[in-house]
């Protein structure tokens, strides 16, 4: 009974994948699904467009809920010659999390930045122009953030066995522009299936680390803790650009505050969305 049940599922997954009436895109056939992903390549022809949107929940270490903050921000792919760019950053704060936002500031520093993906973004040159305030690093999670998802979507597309955890080659420690260190123990990736999507079949990719060290040293404080974060990223299937991601992180901190006296114990969970901009 149970064999038949999963077969009805598998001649009915046939169906809808090859069913390019529905999907108004090219056929894929599923037998392709078994054992990897298709070789596709990129296509961009045109700029992509994307609204990402962070919130950092900050509580003490039993879970009480303290302040909260939210960073949005409108990335573009696919500018002339590789470079991307982000435009209308905000930032706004709350002391409270049942309270609405502050009016959100805009982040002039960050308004029509370009640049080509690529490890000089963990360079602190590359940060020269941005603000020496305390949400410079806020900021940076943004252009850091879509640097992940962007790597997780693409790098290792066609290493991906469908349900087999794979190990990126990705560990060890790593300087953060010279604001700190952050350091893998290992980082997981795993191709769980496939999903509609803006209208689009899509490989739905989900990746984890679990174990992570990180280490700030900033002028207002100095932290060092632990973190974990894992996500999803839906990849289309008839072009590779990405439709939709979302990250969750936690992380815990020892905190030294410049003009307290005492160390703090400070937890902050965060969750990242990324949209397509139509």
């Amino acid at each position: 009974m149970k064999t038949n049940f999963l077969a009805g599922i598998f001649l009915t997954t046939i169906l809808i994948v090859n069913s390019s009436s529905l999907f108004s895109q090219k056929s894929i056939k599923v037998k392709n699904f078994h054992e990897s992903l298709p070789k596709i390549e990129l296509d961009e022809k045109t700029p992509q467009r994307y609204l990402m949107s962070a919130e950092y929940f900050n509580k003490d270490i039993y879970g009480n809920p303290g302040s909260k903050t939210k960073v949005t921000g409108e990335y573009t792919r696919s500018l002339d010659s590789g470079y991307v760019g982000w435009n209308n950053v905000f930032i706004s704060h709350a002391s409270n999390p049942s309270e609405p936002y502050q009016q959100k500031v805009k982040q002039d520093y960050m308004e029509k930045i370009k640049y080509v993906p690529s490890s000089h973004l963990m360079e602190e040159s590359f940060f020269n122009n941005f603000s020496d305030q305390p949400d410079n690093i806020l900021a940076r999670n943004l252009i850091w953030d879509m640097m992940m998802i962007e790597m997780f979507a693409w790098n290792y597309f066609d290493s991906l066995v469908l349900n087999k955890t794979y190990v990126t080659e990705i560990n060890g420690t790593f300087n953060m522009a010279n604001i700190g260190s952050y350091n893998h123990s290992k980082i997981e990736l795993n191709w769980i299936g496939v999903s509609m999507m803006n209208n689009k079949l899509c490989a739905v990719i989900e990746y984890r680390a679990l174990d992570n060290k990180i280490e700030l040293n900033l002028k207002q404080w100095k932290s060092k803790g632990s973190e974990l974060y894992w996500g999803k990223t839906w990849v289309s299937l008839e072009n590779k650009q990405i439709e939709y991601a979302e990250i969750y992180s936690n992380t815990i901190l020892e905190m030294e505050i410049q003009g307290l006296s005492q160390k703090m114990l400070h937890s902050t969970k965060r969750v990242v969305t990324l949209n397509r901009i139509k």
